[in-house]
């Protein structure tokens, strides 16, 4: 018999800290160490890391300001989407086939990595892989959706093409006019699976400790090696050969310039009780996630338990009240008008680092530094798959590394990020509006 859990009062409240599994313990570092490889921040692409590294029998230590999955691996909407932006001739054309391909296969491979990792680590996350549904509201729409569902069948994907009825069938509403369905996708609960995946780097030697706030890295002379110390905000510090920054959305002035190359977006979230009537057994009934094709994407899909989520943009400021998750739910009770009125138990948000060219970025500034930002809004997936791939790396046991290694470039006049999420949000909703 699973016990419910308490919401965590150390959390932001969501539905994912009031209903996750218990987290492992991670207690402050407050005594100064070595370790072969240091993890700033103990997200999906921190804890994915330590894993991969402390499986391999190297020494690594996390540090986070907070408790591993206080950011947005912790906040986010579960689903576990194995796509970028881009499609994958795009990403031909983009990068040469030299660069993309192995890209691509790590993308496309992502979601397989993350339900791996579940079930050879038993981690309680309710897991459900019946997949993605990217849904069209106007007739033009279509084709491209359907051209991009072609790209991945190509390449051994298993998709479908969905016409109106086929859509209404699925999904349980009158509102879209065709779509597809990404067969590798599925959900979690998103606090619990960055829960199991620190359970699992302990188990396999990691140390990981939170509440340990890095507040300054210093390079150090190691006999002609590259060697880095950070030190604590507790005044610990630890030595490392190695520095993975895995901060994203929540990077601060650690590193010069990191957090000015992307724009970190608040994303909110709402989530009704359970629904119980016969009408809701009629949605998203196979358990398949959902998104819109809009510039302003809005996602949804049903928990374990029932309820319906959505998510979307929000304002870049944090939500000061319900009537900040107004247009969300509006939405909702659109698309789905037999429910009825609905309750909404849980409303929250949390940052997303969105980069200027809509790609995930890894960073190499230094010697012995290692960076990985700007998941887009796709962070179970990739930053799983990023922690996997930089762990290959930095023991040399894969001669491929498949993400694009890029400069720090800042974003222009970033400290009017604001402004520029503002911006974009209402061009954005003018191009939806009349496209």
């Amino acid at each position: 018999m699973k016990v419910p859990h308490a919401s965590d009062p150390s959390l932001p409240p969501s539905l994912w800290a009031a209903t996750a599994i218990a987290a492992p313990s991670t207690p402050a570092l407050t005594t100064s160490r070595r370790t072969d490889v240091l993890v700033i921040g103990a997200g999906f692409t921190g804890l994915s890391t330590a894993l991969h590294l402390a499986e391999r029998g190297v020494s690594v230590c996390v540090v986070d300001s907070h408790e591993p999955g206080w950011g947005a691996s912790g906040r986010n909407g579960g689903q576990v989407n194995p796509t970028l932006k881009y499609d994958p001739d795009e990403l031909v054309s983009k990068l040469g086939a030299a660069r993309a391909e192995p890209l691509i296969d790590a993308i496309s491979g992502s979601a397989d990595l993350v339900f791996d990792l579940i079930a050879r680590h038993g981690i309680d996350c309710h897991p459900v892989r019946s997949g993605w549904l990217q849904l069209a509201y106007a007739d033009k729409a279509v084709a491209g959706m359907h051209a991009r569902a072609r790209q991945w069948e190509r390449r051994g994907v298993k998709v479908e093409l969905l016409d109106r009825a086929a859509v209404a069938r699925r999904v349980g509403t009158e509102a879209f006019v065709g779509g597809w369905l990404d067969g590798r996708a599925g959900a979690i609960q998103p606090l619990s699976y960055t829960r199991g995946l620190a359970a699992a780097a302990l188990r396999a030697g990691a140390a990981i400790h939170g509440d340990s706030a890095v507040v300054a890295l210093t390079p150090l002379a190691s006999q002609g090696q590259s060697r880095w110390q950070a030190t604590l905000a507790s005044g610990a510090t630890v030595q490392a050969e190695h520095v993975v920054i895995a901060t994203n959305g929540y990077s601060g002035p650690l590193w010069p310039g990191l957090s000015s190359t992307v724009l970190a977006a608040n994303s909110f979230i709402v989530a009704t009780r359970p629904l119980t009537s016969a009408a809701a057994e009629s949605i998203l009934a196979r358990g398949e996630t959902a998104s819109t094709s809009q510039r302003l994407l809005l996602y949804f899909r049903k928990d374990s338990e029932g309820r319906l989520l959505m998510g979307g943009r929000g304002f870049f400021a944090e939500p000061r009240g319900p009537e900040d998750f107004a247009h969300l739910e509006r939405s909702l009770e659109l698309l789905f008008p037999q429910l009825g009125p609905l309750d909404y138990a849980y409303r929250w948000s949390g940052r997303i680092a969105v980069t200027r060219d809509f790609m995930p970025h890894v960073h190499e500034p230094a010697p012995g530094v290692t960076v990985a930002i700007g998941c887009n809004g796709r962070g179970i997936a990739l930053c799983t798959s990023f922690g996997k791939h930089i762990a290959a790396r930095l023991t040399g046991t894969s001669d491929t590394f498949p993400y694009p290694i890029s400069p720090i470039v800042r974003i222009p006049m970033h400290q009017l990020q604001r402004f520029y999420v503002a911006a974009g949000v209402a061009w954005y909703s003018l191009l939806d509006r009349f496209g």
